[in-house]
């Protein structure tokens, strides 16, 4: 995984650093794992604009990813690795013996030919999925169920991971990026290693216009608004605003607004880092 930096030829090339692709090796995807992907521009079914700051940016086609890795006894081939619009990491396409093809999230290290599978009693290496009672303890995962069967939910985009650093009983104790350790039933299946792209956070756009290709628009300040428009807006000449907060009034930059009473509470031990 590289990155790439631009001389300042232009303005937009000044600040501009991208990834390479170099790990790429196709720029076909699978048509039969492809489909529609309706754009919104940030509109509900009424034709409300309900989320702002979202519209234009290119057409894509959504990839149907396995996020539950559930069909064991049956060792798959990498066949290709893949960029994903949709998505930070790469992916990357896999063949299992039966003929079938899925697209899956790449591990970061995974490459063309490499044989994978997924089920109880598999080997823990990279790319392979498992129950978390029979992965070594201090291993990196990715793509973890919260509930069993349901699929993978957390560490799914580029560079993340999960330790896993014990396990008590029924339940596997995980040390996540932000720095939260939970606990998930040792039934619920995870991913060995971490997730591909690691250099994704360090890529610079350039340009604004590289936002609106991602379908991001203009996002202006509520301090610059009018008070009709924002609870920060109006006041003489350049005011600060007084205390932060949403369009709705909401109080932001260290109000909690995570429910108190959330059942998944008992599995949080110790929250994330400030």
């Amino acid at each position: 995984m590289a990155l790439r930096k631009f001389k300042p030829v232009t303005p937009g090339t000044r600040n501009k650093v991208i990834s390479t692709f170099e790990e790429i090796t196709t720029k076909k995807p699978q048509k039969s794992l492809l489909t529609p992907l309706k754009r919104t521009g940030g509109r509900n079914n009424t034709g409300q604009e309900t989320m702002r700051y979202i519209g234009g940016g290119h057409k894509r086609m959504y990839r149907v990813i396995d996020f539950l890795r559930d069909k064991d006894n049956c060792k798959a081939t990498v066949m290709t690795i893949e960029y994903d619009p949709n998505r930070s990491a790469r992916i990357a396409l896999v063949q299992y013996e039966d003929g079938e093809k899925r697209y899956i999230i790449a591990p970061n290290g995974i490459k063309v030919g490499q044989i994978i599978a997924s089920g109880s009693g598999v080997a823990p290496e990279i790319g392979n999925t498992l129950p978390l009672g029979e992965i070594p303890v201090g291993t990196l995962v990715h793509n973890i169920e919260l509930r069993p069967g349901q699929g993978a939910a957390m560490a799914r985009s580029a560079g993340t991971y999960a330790q896993l650093a014990a396990r008590e009983g029924n339940h596997a104790i995980l040390r996540l990026p932000s720095g939260e350790t939970r606990m998930v039933l040792v039934t619920c299946r995870a991913t060995i290693g971490t997730v591909s792209n690691p250099d994704h956070n360090l890529e610079s756009y350039g340009k604004a216009g590289r936002s609106r290709w991602l379908g991001r628009r203009p996002r202006n300040r509520g301090v610059v608004m009018n008070p009709v428009d924002h609870p920060m807006g109006g006041g003489e000449g350049r005011a600060s605003g007084g205390h932060p907060r949403s369009r709705k009034g909401l109080p932001a930059k260290g109000y909690k607004t995570r429910n108190p009473k959330a059942t998944s509470n008992k599995f949080i031990i110790a929250r994330r880092k400030k």
